[in-house]
């Protein structure tokens, strides 16, 4: 027998198993459960590595920094504390600078290549990936799944379906539990959570994070990102036909025809319609019937193609990301030239400039000085000109810690209020009431530029420094 010959029934083999498999498969219009093959070739491979990043949920908590927790969003006391930064209340302007960045960077995204975040970074595909995956190892591959859930209830049966809904809960619980570790400490949460000695409120929120993350991840699946999620609704208007997207290229895939003998029809195009695009889909859409709000972007369906295009011997890439004017011929605007993701990058790079302004301007001390409004100034018997300021010291650092005030900008001017240190308590803001004395023949203009500065003596590198003015009579 020729190697030809061996090839060609190999190829008619192949073509009998995948169109009997075929007949499983149809288009997901809702009404019933979706049983997604499981997917092997590099597109896969790079969606587990992106859904790694959901690892860090579960590590960051027990991070340490200087004998802390590294990353605590301490919300009852109204701190943030990253990596030895302390971020209060008073510089929420930078959440909302991070806010905007990551909309922006979403949006610019969108516009140039689709759904991305849906398909390699969202934790309801990440979970739902990962509860499938079990599933498939518990339970078997798809036909198996299907008979399972088709069959009467018997021990097996029951063992099998228990084995998987125990293995959910605990990824459950180990989800809620890691989400509220974020807010307070860690190890003392577990500490509280094995004595029972944990609050409602976290009790609370772990019971909602198990039961959501069940019902998402385990049930509804891919009916979450068709009618829960909003972005589904909203994909469209980011989208141009210069984005890319995972596309049928229908020029050389039509007309469809089956494998006959394990070779192509003469005529046809090279989609054999064999479906295994649509047995891959975790949402069971169709791509070759074009873009629609259930595709989210996985490309899960370009390594299917792939995988088939190589057994039949065709090139590869039938499905492959591609924009709109690509299959129509027309060339591709650089990314630089396109209007939509120029907006975005501005916005991107000016809210990631005032980020790094502000990680990098945010102090461990700080002082605000406001003027005492009436009277402005007071003339005092002794020759000297009084002002009254209410000095306010902001202590980001996590212990109190003991402040040395002094002012500046007239000659012969005398602190009052501020002898002594000052007691700066941690995570708090201070007032305290002070006066300038300045001698008359100093005074050169009815305003005059002072500098406060505040020193923590407990450690010298830390400053802060606030200009004011004093008042005084016409010279």
């Amino acid at each position: 027998m020729t190697e030809s010959s061996t090839s060609n029934e190999s190829k008619a083999r192949y073509s009998d198993d995948i169109y009997e498999e075929a007949a499983n498969w149809h288009v997901n219009t809702g009404e019933e459960k979706i049983y997604p093959k499981k997917a092997a070739g590099k597109w896969r491979r790079l969606k587990w590595i992106t859904h790694g990043i959901w690892l860090i949920l579960f590590i960051g908590p027990y991070l340490r920094w200087n004998g802390q927790q590294a990353i605590l969003f301490d919300i009852p006391n109204r701190q943030f504390h990253i990596f030895g930064l302390t971020i209060l209340p008073q510089d929420v302007w930078m959440l909302a600078l991070v806010l905007l960045f990551f909309a922006m960077l979403l949006a610019a995204v969108t516009t140039i290549a689709g759904r991305v975040y849906c398909g390699f970074f969202c934790f309801q595909t990440a979970w739902t990936d990962l509860f499938i995956w079990l599933e498939d190892k518990i339970e078997g591959p798809p036909a198996k799944r299907r008979k399972l859930d088709a069959a009467p209830w018997t021990a097996e049966k029951l063992r099998k379906k228990s084995l998987k809904l125990l293995v959910w809960f605990v990824i459950s619980v180990l989800t809620g539990i890691s989400f509220v570790a974020w807010f307070t400490d860690a190890r003392q949460l577990w500490h509280d959570l094995l004595t029972f000695n944990a609050s409602a409120i976290e009790y609370g929120v772990i019971a909602l994070f198990i039961a959501g993350t069940m019902l998402l991840a385990g049930k509804l699946r891919e009916q979450t990102c068709f009618w829960l999620c909003p972005y589904a609704r909203i994909q469209g208007v980011m989208y141009d036909k210069e984005t890319i997207l995972p596309t049928y290229d229908f020029h050389r895939g039509e007309p469809r025809g089956r494998l006959k003998k394990g070779q192509l029809v003469e005529g046809n195009g090279d989609c054999i319609d064999c479906k295994q695009c649509i047995a891959v889909c975790p949402t069971g859409i169709d791509i070759r019937m074009g873009q629609q709000e259930g595709c989210i972007t996985c490309s899960l369906c370009l390594d299917a193609c792939d995988a088939v295009m190589e057994k039949i011997g065709r090139p590869t890439g039938l499905i492959r990301y591609a924009s709109m004017d690509e299959m129509e011929g027309k060339k591709q605007l650089p990314l630089l030239k396109r209007p939509r993701v120029l907006i975005y990058l501005t916005i991107l790079v000016l809210s990631i400039g005032g980020i790094i302004y502000g990680l990098t301007s945010l102090g461990h001390i700080e002082v605000k000085v406001l003027h005492g409004r009436t009277p402005l100034f007071v003339q005092r018997s002794d020759g000297t000109i009084q002002n009254k300021y209410d000095v306010k010291i902001l202590n980001k650092t996590t212990d109190d810690i003991s402040i040395k005030v002094t002012a500046s900008g007239i000659e012969g001017m005398v602190l009052k209020g501020a002898e002594k240190p000052l007691l700066a308590r941690k995570g708090n803001t201070g007032s305290y009431i002070m006066f300038i004395n300045a001698p008359a023949e100093n005074i050169k203009d009815e305003r005059t530029p002072i500098t406060f500065k505040i020193v923590n003596l407990d450690d010298p590198t830390q400053t802060s420094s606030y200009e004011s003015m004093f008042f005084a009579p016409k010279p």
